[in-house]
């Protein structure tokens, strides 16, 4: 027997009571935990009451979090199949929010299934990391580096994003764009090309500064002088910022929060959501809640790197980074560090479409890690 085949990816057959054995339990009750934070942060801003939010964040989790686990159990093969069709479908739906989307928050951003509202880019983010995956696992790392290579993979992110910026909403296509380059940069892309689009990016600020609506030319002048416009449009992060000095190192209690009590903070169940929490547990809680996040992620990288096939590798890490730009923003942005984007923080804000992005993220996660050892012939 050739030596080097004891190091070759196997095909290994899994039935379903052993792959709910070798789940990682452990980083299931994180997920539960994180989401429990939200459940008491939505109790909190309810004023005491399970009802409206609670209760409804609750149903949703239950459900989205069954999917999850059916997700994980799924074999990778089949995820690998189903990439390209998973990009079409969620570009379907992009499509379908230009013509019969639900208008609200200043854009036409949601479709109405009934018992929530879907922000198909939420599905996109997903989707695109799972087509670009796929696409690179068909190539080898010299193909990998080649120019005309990149072609495919920057018009995927390209059309979604264009399409989501259509809606309008700059920070969301922004994220999307972050987590398929991610992917493109893992796979092996060379280096010069992202350091020259940097630099292109950044001389290209100031004619894109002229494409930018007004009220996103607002965010970026309050994001610098706050205080120019205390009562307008620095309102929210000047709030935001004395509720997270209020909070001090212990915070003043569950359910003891006056700047959110007492209506000063605004978006409390959702984009200012970590406010409410830091007021409340101060800093301790804060950097609690932190530390559950980067468990989590670290637990996703770790799974990138101990994957033996390409499209695994590449999934877990594009998801896990997609998934550490949802928190690195919203925690940045209520600390006044970066602009305000409206980018919810996962499953403690308020809604599901968030909350269905990182239970099916990590979902596939698990999938890969129950499947890391599984060989998927490339070329195919």
């Amino acid at each position: 027997m050739n030596d080097t085949s004891l190091f070759a990816p196997r095909r290994v057959k899994k039935t379903l009571p052993q792959k709910l054995m070798e789940l990682n339990w452990l980083f299931v009750l994180l997920l539960v935990a994180i989401a429990c934070v939200g459940f008491a942060m939505l109790y909190s801003v309810g004023g005491g009451s399970f009802d409206p939010w609670a209760r409804q964040q609750a149903i949703r989790f239950g459900a989205i979090f069954i999917l999850m686990l059916v997700i994980a159990l799924v074999d990778l093969r089949i995820w690998f199949q189903l990439a390209y069709p998973a990009y079409i479908g969620a570009l379907i739906l992009l499509l379908a929010v230009e013509f019969i989307g639900v208008v609200g928050m200043g854009g036409q951003r949601w479709l109405d299934i009934g018992f929530m509202r879907l922000q198909p880019s939420e599905l996109m983010k997903i989707a695109l990391v799972m087509a670009v995956a796929r696409y690179y696992h068909g190539l080898n790392v010299t193909q990998s580096s080649q120019i005309l290579r990149l072609i495919p993979p920057f018009l995927m992110v390209a059309i979604p994003m264009i399409l989501i910026m259509r809606q309008p909403d700059l920070g969301t296509s922004l994220l999307l764009a972050a987590g398929g380059v991610s992917v493109i940069f893992l796979a092996g892309a060379s280096k010069w090309l992202f350091i020259g689009g940097a630099a292109a990016t950044a001389g290209a600020i100031p004619l894109a500064w002229g494409f930018l609506h007004d009220y996103q030319k607002q965010r970026v002048l309050t994001f610098f002088n706050p205080e120019s416009d205390p009562l307008g449009a620095g309102y929210q992060i000047m709030q935001s910022k004395i509720a997270l000095g209020s909070g001090g190192m212990t915070g003043k209690g569950f359910l003891l929060g006056t700047q959110s009590h007492l209506n000063f903070l605004p978006e409390m169940k959702t984009d200012f959501i970590f406010t409410v929490l830091a007021e409340e547990f101060g800093l301790v809680g804060g950097l609690s809640v932190i530390g559950l996040y980067l468990l989590v992620l670290s637990y996703g990288m770790y799974v990138a790197a101990t994957c033996r096939n390409q499209f695994g590798r590449l999934l877990a890490a594009g998801l896990t980074f997609s998934l550490f730009l949802y928190v690195f923003i919203n925690v940045g942005m209520v600390m006044g560090l970066l602009p305000v984007v409206g980018v919810p923080l996962p499953m403690i804000s308020y809604g599901g479409s968030a909350m269905l992005t990182m239970l099916v993220a990590f979902g596939l996660i698990f999938a890969v890690s129950l499947n890391r050892k599984l060989a998927i012939p490339r070329g195919i």
